[in-house]
């Protein structure tokens, strides 16, 4: 309940001053311009969806990666639609996947590379066979 306390003071503290620096037309178009991008980047998410997984079938993402990066864009988009400068600022950094995978990444470490073409895969495979010639003991005498 503090954090909610804390969050509507700081909107409240940055809107009054950003309102009264900028006026108010500006701060319309403001909160026009972020809705109706938070409304476009929600109508567009199956593309953002389609490239997470993508990247999971590549395993450059796990499960959990992918979860958290497809709710931060969702969760980032709603917050754009909502009236305020706070929430616009802190929906367009969720809409960054840097600040998204920083954040899905400090609990969810994983190691390994992000396999993109199938044939380093192959390669990779044929690292741990080792190659003999068997020669045989059974030689023919004329």
């Amino acid at each position: 309940m503090i954090y909610f306390f804390v969050y509507l003071f700081l909107e409240v503290l940055l809107s009054v001053n950003l309102s009264s620096y900028i006026g108010g037309l500006m701060t319309f178009f403001e909160i026009v311009i972020s809705a109706f991008i938070g409304i476009t980047i929600l109508v567009n998410f199956r593309k953002t969806l389609a490239q997470n997984m993508n990247a999971v079938s590549y395993n450059c993402i796990d499960l959990k990666q992918f979860q958290g990066l497809n709710l931060f864009t969702i969760f980032g988009a709603i917050l754009l639609i909502l009236p305020g400068f706070l929430t616009d600022i802190i929906g367009l950094l969720m809409q960054f996947s840097i600040f998204t995978t920083m954040l899905v990444n400090r609990y969810h470490v994983k190691s390994g590379s992000c396999n993109t073409s199938h044939e380093t895969n192959n390669i990779k495979k044929d690292l741990d066979v080792i190659d003999v010639e068997i020669i045989s003991d059974n030689t023919i005498t004329k």
